[in-house]
């Protein structure tokens, strides 16, 4: 096994965990979740307000 090898291995393990990462990401059934962390840094910002 020479190092040509060793880098098609890894190169093949990282493209499967981006295609899971992207299948992850692209469930409806996780879309609501998402919805609910992307308003996250908003509703910090809203509740800093209020306490100034």
């Amino acid at each position: 096994m020479d190092i040509n090898d060793l880098r098609s291995a890894v190169t093949v393990i990282s493209l499967l965990l981006f295609v899971g990462l992207v299948a992850m990401t692209m469930k409806r059934s996780r879309r609501s979740e998402f919805e609910e962390a992307a308003q996250l840094p908003f509703a910090e910002e809203k509740s800093g307000e209020e306490r100034s």
